[in-house]
C-alpha cells in the first residue's frame, strides 16, 4: 500500500470505537483506495448530508445490532462529515464518537492549497509521493503549479517552444485522460500566450477540454490531407465548421504521429473516407484514411485488439473502467456499422472481446462496486445516483437553467451513434463525455429511480419495483436544493416529434430553473428487435434521422438550458437458458436478472439454475435480493436471442454520462 494511503489509514483502529467522526472539507475518504482500506479494516463509511437519513440508516442497521451484542453490518462506522463544523452534529454522536479531522492543507503542507484543492483526487497519491521526496521547501501559488504540472502531468511550459512540443503535450494528455484542471490550464496559457507561435490558439481549452482538442485535430486532418490533393467523405464528421478554431497541427512529427494513430485505432479520431485512386500515402497516415470498406473492417479490427490487450484488471480504477466502456463503445458502434459479410468476420472476436471483459468486470465489482456510492461527485457523476448532485453543483457554479436528458436504455455504443448523426446534422453541437455507473440490478425501475431521486436504492426500499415516483422525487431533490415546486419540470415517454409542441410550451415558463425528461425510444426499440443489436443501430439510425433529438436540444437550447444527458442502463445481446421455475416468487422478473424479497428463495433458485450467480450489491433494500443470469444468457426459453438488460456486463453497466453544449 502507498504511503499516502498509510498516512491516511492509520488514523483510523476500528478497536478503538464503534462509531467516528470524520471532518473532512476536501473528500480526503472518498479515494475508492482509502475506502477500500477502510472496509479491510472493517469500516463502513456513511456521508452526513440528511441528519433524518443518517439516523434511520444508524440506529437500523448499526446501533440496533451492536447494543444487541451482534456484530452488525462493519466492526465501525464513520459518520463522514464534508466540513469542519462537528459541532453541529447531535449531540449524542459527538458523546459516543471518536473524532478525527482530515484537510489536504495539512496532508500537502509544503504546497499551496488554493491550487492542491483543485487538483482532483485521482492526483493526490501521486502528489503526495512528489511532496515527500522533492518538495524541500513551502512553496507559493505559481511554483505550486510548475510543480504539479511536473511531477504529476510531465509537462513544463516554459520548455515549450515549437508547435510538435505543443501537439505532443497536448495529445499525450489527452489520450489517457488526463485533461488539465482549469487552475493549471490557464497557468499553461499565461506562460505560452507570449509566444507568437501560439497565439492564435485557445490554449487554456485545448489543455483543459478534450472534446475542444479532438475537434481541433480532427479539422486540422481533413485540411492536412485537402491540402494534398486528397479529399473525400468526413467519416462521422460534418464539413469543417466555421466555428472550430483552426490549427496546423505537426502530423508527420513521429512524437505527434505515433499517438494520433492510436486515437484513430480508438475511434476518438474519424478517418477520412475516400474514393478512387489515391497519390502514395505513408505508411503513418493509413489508419486515418479508409479507401474501401475492407480499410473500415481492418480498423475495427485493430481496435479490438487493442481493447483486448488493455483490459482492466481486478485491482484497476473505476476510472479505468469508464475509459474502457468509452473505447468499446466506439468500436462497437463501428462493428455495427460495418456490411453483414464483414461483420460476420469479426464476430468471433467481438465476442472473444466481451467475454473476457464481462468476466473481468464482474470479479472487479464483487470487490469495488460497494465503494462506487461514495466517491465525490464534483468532477463528474461516478454513478447515476450522483447526477442531481451533480447538476446542483453545476448550479452553484452559474449554470441557472439545467435540463437532464435520460435516454432510458441507452448503451454506451448507441450513444456513439447518436453522436455521429448529431455530428452531421447539428455540427455545432460539442460533447464532452464521460460515463457512470449504473446501479445493479441494472433494471429501469431501480436505476431510473436513483437518478431521479439521487438516491441508493436503499433509501426508496418501498417503491423500488415502480418508477411512478420518479416525478415527485424529482421535485423533492431541488426543493431540497432550495428551489420552487414551479421551477422544477419533469416529463416521461418523449420520443416523437409531435410531443415537442407541447414540451416546448412547458419549457417556455419563465420560472424554470431544472428540467428532467425521458426520452423512452431507445428502451422502446430495444425491446422490440428482432436481429439483435445489429437491429437496433439500424432503428436508431431511423430515428435520428426523424429529427427528433437536434430538434430537442434545440429547444433546450434556444431557452438558455445547460444540457446533460445520461442513461439509466445499457443492454446486450443474449441467449435464452430457460426461465427459473418458481412461479411468482421472483418481484421483478428481467430477462438478466430475478429479484427476491426472501433470502430462502434467493438461494433456492441459485441452486437450481447453475448458470447463474448471486451478488451482495451494497446499497440494495435489506430484503432485496438479486440473481443474475452467467455470461451472456438470459432467463428466457433455451437458445431464444434478445436483446436485454438487468446484469453485469460492460455493455450494461457503465452508461454515457455526457454534457452537450451550443456553439454560437
Amino acid at each position: 500500500m502507498s504511503a499516502w494511503i498509510d498516512r491516511i489509514l492509520k488514523e483510523f483502529t476500528a478497536d478503538l470505537a464503534r462509531l467516528w467522526i470524520a471532518a473532512d472539507p476536501d473528500d480526503v475518504l472518498l479515494d475508492e483506495r482509502v475506502l477500500a482500506g477502510l472496509r479491510e479494516r472493517g469500516f463502513e463509511l456513511l456521508p452526513f448530508e440528511d441528519s433524518v437519513v443518517f439516523r434511520a440508516e444508524y440506529e437500523e442497521r448499526y446501533r440496533a445490532a451492536w447494543d444487541s451484542g451482534e456484530s452488525g453490518p462493519a466492526k465501525a462506522l464513520i459518520l463522514h462529515l464534508r466540513g469542519t463544523n462537528v459541532g453541529d452534529l447531535p449531540w449524542d454522536y459527538l458523546r459516543q464518537a471518536r473524532q478525527v479531522s482530515l484537510s489536504l492543507a495539512n496532508l500537502f503542507a509544503k504546497l499551496s492549497y488554493n491550487v492542491v484543492r483543485q487538483i482532483g483526487p485521482e492526483h493526490h497519491e501521486a502528489l503526495y509521493a512528489a511532496q515527500t521526496q522533492h518538495a524541500s521547501q513551502a512553496l507559493g501559488e505559481s511554483l505550486t503549479k510548475d510543480f504539479i504540472l511536473t511531477h504529476l502531468f510531465r509537462i513544463s511550459p516554459h520548455l515549450i517552444s515549437r508547435p510538435e512540443d505543443l501537439w505532443r503535450e497536448l495529445l499525450r494528455l489527452h489520450y489517457r485522460d488526463a485533461a488539465l484542471p482549469p487552475v493549471l490550464g490557464e497557468h499553461v496559457a499565461q506562460v505560452l500566450g507570449d509566444s507568437a507561435v501560439f497565439k492564435s490558439l485557445p490554449l487554456s481549452e485545448l489543455f483543459c477540454s478534450k472534446a475542444t482538442l479532438l475537434r481541433v485535430v480532427q479539422e486540422a486532418w481533413y485540411r492536412y490531407w485537402s491540402d494534398r490533393g486528397v479529399t473525400g467523405t468526413r467519416t462521422g464528421e460534418p464539413p469543417a465548421p466555421d466555428f472550430a478554431a483552426r490549427a496546423d497541427v505537426p502530423f508527420e512529427h513521429p512524437d505527434v504521429r505515433v499517438i494520433v494513430d492510436s486515437m484513430f485505432l480508438d475511434g476518438l479520431l474519424h478517418p477520412l473516407a475516400v474514393n478512387g485512386a489515391l497519390p502514395t500515402i505513408p505508411e503513418w497516415a493509413k489508419v486515418g484514411i479508409v479507401q474501401d470498406p475492407l480499410a473500415l473492417r481492418n480498423l475495427v479490427g485493430e481496435g479490438i485488439k487493442g481493447l483486448q490487450g488493455a483490459l482492466p484488471t481486478v485491482d484497476s480504477s473505476y476510472r479505468d473502467w469508464i475509459s474502457t466502456a468509452r473505447r468499446f463503445g466506439e468500436v462497437l458502434a463501428r462493428f455495427h456499422s460495418l456490411d453483414s459479410t464483414r461483420a460476420e468476420g469479426l464476430r468471433a472476436a467481438i465476442v472473444e472481446l466481451q467475454t473476457s471483459s464481462d468476466e473481468r468486470l464482474r470479479q472487479w465489482t464483487a470487490k469495488h462496486y460497494a465503494d462506487l456510492p461514495s466517491l465525490p461527485v464534483a468532477k463528474s457523476p461516478v454513478m447515476v445516483h450522483h447526477v442531481p448532485r451533480f447538476l446542483s453543483i453545476r448550479r452553484g457554479a452559474g449554470e441557472e437553467k439545467i435540463a437532464l436528458l435520460v435516454f432510458d436504455g441507452l448503451a454506451v455504443d448507441q450513444w456513439v451513434q447518436i453522436r455521429e448523426a448529431l455530428a452531421k446534422r447539428a455540427p455545432r453541437y460539442a460533447f464532452d463525455e464521460s460515463a457512470c455507473f449504473a446501479w445493479l440490478p441494472t433494471l429501469t425501475s431501480v436505476s431510473r429511480q436513483a437518478i431521479f431521486s439521487g438516491l441508493k436504492p436503499r433509501e426508496f426500499a418501498d417503491t423500488i419495483e415502480s418508477t411512478a415516483p420518479e416525478p415527485n422525487q424529482w421535485s423533492r431533490f431541488w426543493q431540497d436544493q432550495g428551489l420552487r415546486a414551479n421551477e422544477v419540470l419533469y416529463r416521461k415517454g418523449i420520443k416523437r416529434n409531435d410531443q415537442l409542441a407541447e414540451l416546448d410550451g412547458a419549457l417556455s415558463s419563465p420560472v424554470l430553473k431544472v428540467v428532467g425528461i425521458v426520452v423512452d425510444t431507445v428502451d422502446e426499440i430495444v425491446h422490440g428487435a428482432p436481429l439483435g443489436k445489429r437491429g437496433v443501430a439500424a432503428l436508431i439510425e431511423s430515428w435520428c434521422e426523424s429529427g427528433f433529438v437536434e430538434r430537442l436540444l434545440d429547444q433546450l437550447a434556444d431557452k438558455g438550458f445547460r444540457v446533460y444527458l445520461t442513461a439509466d442502463h445499457g443492454n446486450v445481446e443474449a441467449v435464452g437458458q430457460g426461465r427459473p421455475k418458481q412461479g411468482v416468487a421472483a418481484e421483478l422478473r428481467g430477462e438478466r436478472v430475478r429479484t427476491y424479497r426472501s433470502e430462502v428463495l434467493a438461494a433456492e433458485s441459485a441452486t437450481s439454475n447453475p448458470n447463474s450467480y448471486r451478488l451482495d450489491v451494497a446499497g440494495l433494500p435489506t430484503n432485496f435480493f438479486s440473481l443474475f443470469a452467467g455470461g451472456r444468457s438470459a432467463f428466457m426459453p433455451d437458445a431464444e436471442q434478445a436483446v436485454v438488460h438487468g446484469g453485469i456486463s460492460v455493455e450494461e453497466l457503465l452508461v454515457p454520462f455526457v454534457k452537450v453544449s451550443r456553439s454560437s
